[in-house]
């Protein structure tokens, strides 16, 4: 069965039962990515790390390494 189906299915039965209904599928993925982002930068404060631009300079780092 498909996420889709799924939400049908589940959608037809709150209906019927009075209850509210599922929110859609991926409808709150950003805000899942934007709460992990903040996440890993208030880890990264905490042990004393750089709260942003970490990946570019690690990666700036290892591409002139080579040169």
């Amino acid at each position: 069965m498909s996420v889709t189906q799924q939400y049908l299915l589940d959608t037809y039965r709150a209906r019927q039962h009075g209850e509210p209904v599922p929110p859609a599928p991926g409808r709150h993925d950003w805000q899942v990515v934007r709460e992990l982002r903040d996440h890993r930068r208030f880890r990264a404060v905490l042990a004393g790390r750089p709260a942003h631009g970490r990946v570019r300079e690690t990666l700036g780092r290892w591409l002139h390494a080579g040169r």
